[in-house]
C-alpha cells in the first residue's frame, strides 16, 4: 500500500486524540486494521470535539482521506467489513499487549517496552468503543493500565524500584496528562533483566480495589508490542503454566434446543459474536476465553437466554 498523505498539524483542541492517531502510525505496517480503527477513534472523537473552527475541519478532512484510503486498501479484511469480526480482532489485540505488559509487571522486569504496551494497551480500549459502549471488564483493564503506566513511569523516572503486580491503584493519576509514559518510544536495545528482589508469586493474582485483572498466566507469543530479539544478552524466560479451562455445564451437553424457543435476529447476531470471539481468542491459545464464550452462544442457542 503507497503511504498516506500526511496530516496538517494537529489542533489544540484535539490534544487528547494524538496518541491514539500515533499509535495508528506505529501499526500501519504492523496491523493495518488496528491502524484503521485508531484512526477512526480519532475521527469519530475529533468530530464530537470540535467540526467546525477551519483548523479542526481542515485535520478531519484529511484524517477522512486517510481513512477512505484504508479502507479501500483493506476491503477484502473481514475485520474492516464486519464489524463483529472487526471488534474481537481489536479486542484480542489490547488483551494481547495487556497481558504481555502484566506478565513482564509481575515478574518484576520494569522497562519502557513495558511501559509503552500498559498505555497502548489503554488506547485500544478507547478505540473499542467505536463498536459501542465498553463492557465494565473493559473499561477496568484500562483503569489498570493507564494507572500502572503512570506509576511505573513516575517510579523509573525518579530511581525508585516500582513494586510489581498489583498492589493498589491511585485515583489521582492521569496518565493522559503525562505525555512521557505514552509517548515513550520502543527501546533501541533489547529489555535487560530486572535487578529487583520483588517476588511477583508473593503478590495477590485476584483483584485490589474491587478491580478484576487477567491473572497473567503467560505472555502469548509475538505479542503487538514486538519486543526484540536478545543478541547475546542472557534474559530469564517466563515458561508458561497450563492454563484453567473453565468447567463446563453439564445441561449444554444437550444441544437440542426446546421447541418452545423462539430466537431473535438479535440472539442469532449475538451468538454469531460470541462464536466469533471464540475463533479469534484461538488465534492467541486462549483456550479458556474460547470455551467461555462458545458456551455462552450454545447456551443462547439452546435455551434463548444468556
Amino acid at each position: 500500500m503507497a503511504a498516506l498523505a500526511p496530516l496538517p498539524p494537529l489542533p489544540p483542541q484535539f490534544k487528547s486524540i494524538q496518541h491514539h492517531l500515533r499509535t495508528a502510525q506505529e501499526h500501519d505496517k504492523r496491523d493495518p486494521v488496528v491502524a484503521y480503527y485508531c484512526r477512526l477513534y480519532a475521527m469519530q472523537t475529533g468530530m464530537k470535539i470540535d467540526s467546525k473552527t477551519p483548523d479542526c475541519r481542515k485535520f478531519l478532512s484529511k484524517l477522512m482521506d486517510q481513512l477512505e484510503a484504508l479502507k479501500k486498501h483493506l476491503c477484502d479484511n473481514e475485520a474492516i467489513t464486519q464489524e463483529i469480526v472487526g471488534s474481537a480482532h481489536l479486542e484480542n489485540y489490547a488483551l494481547k499487549m495487556f497481558l504481555y505488559a502484566d506478565n513482564e509487571d509481575r515478574a518484576g522486569r520494569f522497562h519502557k517496552n513495558m511501559i509503552k504496551s500498559f498505555y497502548t494497551a489503554s488506547l485500544l480500549i478507547d478505540v473499542i468503543t467505536v463498536f459501542g459502549e465498553l463492557t465494565d471488564e473493559n473499561v477496568k483493564h484500562r483503569k489498570y493500565a493507564r494507572w500502572k503506566a503512570t506509576y511505573i513511569h513516575n517510579c523509573l523516572k525518579n530511581g525508585e524500584t516500582p513494586q510489581a503486580g498489583p498492589v493498589g491503584i491511585e485515583e489521582d493519576n492521569d496518565v493522559e496528562e503525562n505525555e512521557d509514559a505514552g509517548a515513550t518510544s520502543l527501546p533501541t536495545q533489547p529489555p535487560q533483566p530486572s535487578s529487583s528482589t520483588y517476588d511477583p508469586s508473593s503478590m495477590p493474582s485476584g483483584s485490589f480495589s474491587g478491580i478484576q485483572i487477567p491473572p497473567g498466566a503467560h505472555a502469548p507469543a509475538n505479542t503487538p508490542a514486538e519486543v526484540p530479539h536478545s543478541t547475546g544478552v542472557a534474559s530469564n524466560t517466563i515458561q508458561p503454566t497450563p492454563q484453567t479451562i473453565p468447567a463446563i455445564d453439564p445441561e449444554l451437553f444437550s444441544t437440542v434446543s426446546h421447541g418452545d424457543i423462539r430466537l431473535t435476529p438479535e440472539d442469532f447476531a449475538r451468538a454469531q459474536k460470541y462464536c466469533k470471539y471464540a475463533g479469534s481468542a484461538l488465534q492467541y491459545e486462549d483456550v479458556s476465553t474460547a470455551v467461555q464464550n462458545l458456551q455462552k452462544a450454545l447456551k443462547l442457542l439452546t435455551t434463548g437466554r444468556e
